[in-house]
């Protein structure tokens, strides 16, 4: 049976998240903003244009936020760690985080009021190999335990950051789980993790504002070229903290008149997809192996904090099986002529292979039609990571691997 992508309209019930959107408001955004641009790496990831694209899917635009180039590191994650460490310092230090960007952030003088910190978390690599980049900018120690079936290479690029990082027998809810029983053993530690639970929703909040200047950039960046705003934006999700940030954000931007918001995910780790379908507004996990192409992804229990947004204002909730990232893989890779080139990965390129099946399979006319999308439609997406395993990517893009089961034509 061939594998099919699964969507499914938001019915749940809303709720009172008035907290938890409070973390995305622009005036929020503009201090995260703020402190990333003092890094001297700073430099606002391009926005690209495919406008050949777009006329040949029939849609007005598709513009995509390219996370390749964020701080050499080859993805976006080091947004939401470098400003959770940045807030939780200055809790320890009695700073205001506006007195904390680099140069002080860096100094000797707040290491000596810090002491010798270690930062733990559990990645599939990228927000891993963020964490333990910005702990090296500020001469602090990281752990970083990644799941089985993780990366050599995302191992190796952790390791080269400073890290201790080491790949477990588990899948990544449990190594979340390792990296907080290690830490409470270990004096003058803290875990950074990009999920949320009860009673650990401070820090995954950071996280989630952390990742607002890459939703901040794309705003100002469409404006750029002359577009007031998307009016449809597809925002792949893990456990949900980047699809919960760039939908709060979005939400609290254009209060009046939201983008349609597409929340996409891996099918073998479609928690949030499965919640919407349950649609009581509990959260459904998923466990197992969780083995997808896109390891980013792989993620079975919901960010508690995300999920009150997702379930108030996202528009449509996706399980998407491997081949549709593998597809868009290859498509922003050979770019039709005069559009540019995006080497996105499998977890960068979700977003973009929901759209591109409802573009072109005709068994989704149904949701396209749902979606409303047409000639006046401006298509966001957030491409999150380059060839982060270039291994990986060559067997999909040169060697064909994960196949389209149909081809469509237009």
């Amino acid at each position: 049976m061939k594998p099919e992508m699964k969507w499914v309209p938001n019915h749940i019930p809303k709720s009172d998240d008035a907290a938890q959107l409070a973390l995305m408001t622009p005036q929020q955004v503009k201090k995260v903003r703020s402190f990333h641009q003092s890094f001297p790496q700073y430099q606002p990831t391009p926005l690209s244009s495919l406008p050949h694209l777009a006329k040949f899917f029939g849609v007005g635009g598709i513009y995509v936020k390219d996370e390749s180039f964020r701080f050499g590191l080859n993805a976006f994650k080091v947004l939401g760690g470098s400003y959770a460490m940045a807030k939780f310092i200055s809790q320890q230090t009695g700073r205001d985080i506006s007195q904390l960007d680099y140069h002080e952030l860096t100094s000797p003088d707040v290491r000596q009021e810090l002491g010798d910190y270690t930062f733990f978390t559990a990645t599939d690599g990228n927000h891993g190999r963020g964490v333990a980049w910005a702990a090296n900018q500020i001469g602090q120690k990281s752990v970083v335990y990644m799941p089985k079936g993780s990366s050599e290479t995302r191992l190796e690029n952790i390791r080269k950051e400073g890290a201790e990082a080491s790949i477990v027998e588990m899948n990544y809810d449990d190594a979340v789980r390792l990296a907080t029983a290690e830490s409470a053993k270990t004096p003058n530690s803290v875990v950074i993790q990009d999920t949320a639970w009860e009673g650990y929703e401070e820090i995954p909040g950071w996280v989630m504002q952390g990742y607002g200047t890459m939703a901040s950039e794309a705003d100002y960046q469409m404006k750029a070229l002359g577009r007031r705003r998307p009016t449809h934006i597809f925002i792949q999700a893990g456990v949900g903290s980047l699809a919960g940030a760039v939908t709060g954000f979005f939400t609290n931007l254009y209060r009046e008149d939201p983008p349609i918001i597409t929340i996409v995910e891996a099918s073998a780790a479609d928690c949030l997809y499965r919640s919407a379908v349950l649609g009581d507004g509990t959260t459904v996990d998923v466990g197992g192996d969780l083995s997808t192409i896109m390891a980013g992804l792989a993620c079975g229990e919901a960010n508690t904090i995300s999920w009150e947004i997702l379930r108030n204002h996202a528009s449509f909730f996706v399980s998407l099986p491997d081949y549709a990232a593998a597809r868009a893989m290859r498509i922003l890779a050979v770019p039709l002529k005069g559009d540019p080139t995006i080497i996105s990965g499998e977890s960068g390129a979700a977003g973009a292979g929901c759209l591109f099946e409802v573009l072109t399979n005709p068994e989704y006319a149904d949701f396209r039609a749902a979606l409303e999308l047409d000639s006046h439609s401006q298509v966001l997406l957030f491409s999150t990571e380059g060839n982060t395993d270039p291994d990986w990517f060559r067997r999909v893009v040169w060697d064909g691997d994960y196949p389209t089961p149909t081809v469509h034509h237009r």
